[in-house]
C-alpha cells in the first residue's frame, strides 16, 4: 500500500473509462476511494467533508461551481460563466425530454436549429440522444 492508508478521496467524473483509471492509481496509492457520477452528490460529499483528495471532471453538467466553491471555503465565489450555465441547462432539459431536441428547444425558447448548434459546441450529441449526460 501507498502512503494514504484509509484516506479517502473522491472521484466525481461521467467518464467511465477515465474514473476508473484515476480510481485505480489512487487506490494502489492506499486510498480509499469514492466515486460519484453527478455534479450535486460530489459537492455534497465535499461539503460533508467526506474527502483528503478530491479529483474532479469540470464538465460534470450538474456540477455546481458555486455551491463547490461554498463547500470549500471559499468566501467570495467568482460568478460562473454563462456558457457552464448553459451547457447545464441545456443537458438537464434534454435528460427531462428524454433527448428529444425539438421539445427540449421549446421549453428553452430556442429554434431547434440553435438548440443543435449548442448541443455540437457543448458536446452533448451522444448523451441527447439517449436522454443522458
Amino acid at each position: 500500500m501507498g502512503d494514504h492508508e484509509s484516506s479517502p478521496a473522491l472521484v466525481a467524473s461521467a467518464d467511465p473509462s477515465r474514473a476508473r483509471r484515476v480510481m485505480e492509481a489512487l487506490r494502489s496509492a492506499g486510498f480509499l476511494v469514492h466515486l460519484e457520477v453527478q455534479g450535486p452528490a460530489a459537492a455534497a460529499v465535499v461539503g460533508n467533508g467526506g474527502a483528503d483528495l478530491m479529483v474532479l471532471d469540470l464538465t460534470l453538467p450538474d456540477l455546481d461551481t458555486t455551491r463547490l466553491r461554498e463547500a470549500l471555503g471559499e468566501d467570495e465565489a467568482t460568478p460562473e460563466p454563462l456558457e457552464a450555465v448553459e451547457r447545464r441547462q441545456i443537458a438537464a432539459m434534454l435528460r427531462h425530454t428524454r433527448g428529444n431536441r425539438r421539445r427540449a428547444a421549446q421549453l428553452l425558447g430556442l429554434a431547434r436549429s440553435t438548440l443543435l448548434a449548442k448541443i455540437r459546441r457543448y458536446g452533448l450529441e451522444t448523451a441527447s440522444l439517449r436522454g443522458e449526460e
